[in-house]
């Protein structure tokens, strides 16, 4: 990329952990993440330097992290049992681990997508538009997205159910497609009756685990 905004994780020290390991951050402040493709251009002008703005690698648009967001990732090393050389595979690893944790607290059934990669064209500019494989869905509005990236030491599975409705992203795009908005409307952890997100990481922990618990090599 031309552009020089930081990059989410210190990547080269991630692809050197040799344990699997689980990251669970929290933001203080509002952060927009662009995925890996995107430019900067992307952002508005006149919002850039008040923004905490940072790149990730791997699949998906932009994503804006705010306090209270759950965002989880795992790292899973190429020579680990959960390791799966199939990208959908390890997507929908991430969903059913996911689903399982949230199935006791929700009252209704949680769904995975399990199919190809859905949605308008020009609305995954943002992460949470469209459908994806391994994201989890509630009565048809998305709860969890899942990006991944890969390299050949392993998989890094990233997923954020948000804390609160996605719509301030778009006052940062610097231009907005026709009906995006509409596509970006999404459970959180209050319409899902879910008022505990340590004890749901907890638990999205044991699903998932065992894994090391080190602090995450981000650049925030």
């Amino acid at each position: 990329m031309s552009d020089t905004v930081t990059s989410l994780y210190d990547y080269d020290a991630l692809r050197q952990r040799v344990e699997p390991s689980l990251f669970t951050p929290s933001f203080d402040a509002p952060t927009a993440v662009l995925g890996s493709t995107q430019s900067i251009a992307l952002i508005r002008e006149d919002r850039r330097a008040a923004l905490r703005l940072r790149r990730r690698r791997g699949g998906g648009g932009l994503v804006l992290l705010q306090p209270g967001d759950l965002w989880v990732d795992w790292w899973i090393p190429s020579d680990d049992p959960r390791w799966d050389l199939d990208v959908t595979a390890s997507a929908l690893r991430a969903g059913h681990w996911w689903r399982d944790a949230l199935a006791p607290l929700v009252a209704g059934e949680l769904q995975v997508h399990e199919g190809p990669l859905e949605g308008e064209v020009s609305h995954r500019v943002i992460c949470f538009a469209g459908r994806g494989p391994g994201e989890v869905f509630f009565e048809g509005r998305k709860v969890v997205g899942v990006t991944q990236w890969r390299v050949r030491e392993g998989v890094l599975l990233s997923s954020v159910l948000h804390a609160h409705d996605s719509l301030d992203v778009l006052s940062l795009l610097s231009s907005i497609p026709i009906g995006i908005e509409a596509s970006i409307d999404h459970h959180t952890l209050s319409s899902l009756g879910v008022d505990d997100g340590k004890a749901l990481l907890a638990a999205l922990a044991r699903q998932s685990g065992p894994w090391a618990r080190p602090q995450p090599p981000f650049s925030l």
